[in-house]
């Protein structure tokens, strides 16, 4: 990984999430530097031994050199740490934070995040299974509970059909973390909370037009994840641009692409910033 000073890249255009949370239209995830790659358990072991503390900071130190604003890390103790390491460096990225599903006591977790992060977001598979169980409103009281720690507030899914029924029930959040592919068809295991390897997952073609035209039918800004298929449209670097042309041209212009990099097998960050920016001729 290049690491050697360089002068900041021009920003990359940025789209406004909620109170005082703007976000880049590019943005990575932290799913690789945890070691879940939603492809297969050999490449989970993989990104976990590849990403050290030193490995994953110096991919916050590139983020920023290449021109983004903000960055996408699970809201875990291990993510927290060293994204405040990153902060006391001087970094200057800011965090977009996902609940960590395995953490007991949620209220107190959120509140803990409002620390660090400008946005926080509730996990998609946390929030898929219980609607699954008719449990909705145990979703709808920890949006609240973001929302009073003043951060701009989220709604994870997999499903089309959860952004739907948070619009007409009218919930109070900010924006959504919408996903390409529906893999919640059916309650799923949150890795981090079982402890064991992921489940096999369909990543079905005729998912993506589902979710876009979601995505597309909603006012609150969107940020669309697993838009290369957790790796399986990266065959080549056509089929990588094309997927992002894809994806930029069926989501919102007030939206956002989060990807997961894998920089042992390259420099993929900085590859995805240059497909971007020709994409948005930026």
């Amino acid at each position: 990984m290049n690491t050697s000073p360089e002068a900041p890249a021009v920003p990359l255009p940025v789209v406004r999430l909620g109170p005082g949370c703007e976000a880049s239209r590019l943005m990575i995830g932290s799913n690789p530097m945890s070691g879940f790659s939603h492809f297969s358990p050999e490449r989970d072991r993989a990104m976990g031994q590849y990403y050290t503390a030193a490995r994953t900071l110096d991919l916050l130190r590139r983020c920023e050199a290449l021109g983004l604003c903000s960055v996408l890390l699970r809201g875990d103790r291990l993510m927290c740490r060293l994204y405040r390491d990153y902060c006391l460096e001087g970094g200057k990225v800011t965090l977009v934070a996902q609940t960590a599903s395995e953490l007991a006591d949620q209220a107190a977790h959120v509140r803990g995040l409002a620390g660090l992060a400008a946005a926080i977001y509730v996990h998609g598979t946390w929030v898929d299974n219980l609607f699954h169980a008719g449990r909705q409103a145990e979703v709808r009281d920890l949006l609240k509970r973001i929302r009073d720690t003043g951060k701009a507030v989220g709604l994870g899914t997999h499903r089309p059909e959860v952004i739907a029924h948070a619009e007409s029930a009218g919930w109070d959040l900010d924006f959504y973390m919408a996903c390409f592919y529906n893999l919640a068809r059916r309650p799923k295991q949150v890795v981090a909370v079982g402890g064991c390897p992921a489940q096999k997952e369909e990543f079905d073609p005729a998912d993506p037009p589902r979710m876009t035209a979601s995505i597309r039918s909603v006012k609150k800004p969107c940020l669309a994840f697993k838009v290369l298929g957790a790796g399986r449209s990266c065959g080549s670097p056509e089929a990588v641009r094309a997927a992002f042309e894809y994806a930029y041209a069926s989501i919102k212009p007030t939206d956002a692409v989060v990807v997961g990099v894998f920089q042992q097998e390259g420099d993929q960050l900085a590859e995805d910033v240059a497909m971007v920016r020709k994409i948005l001729g930026c």
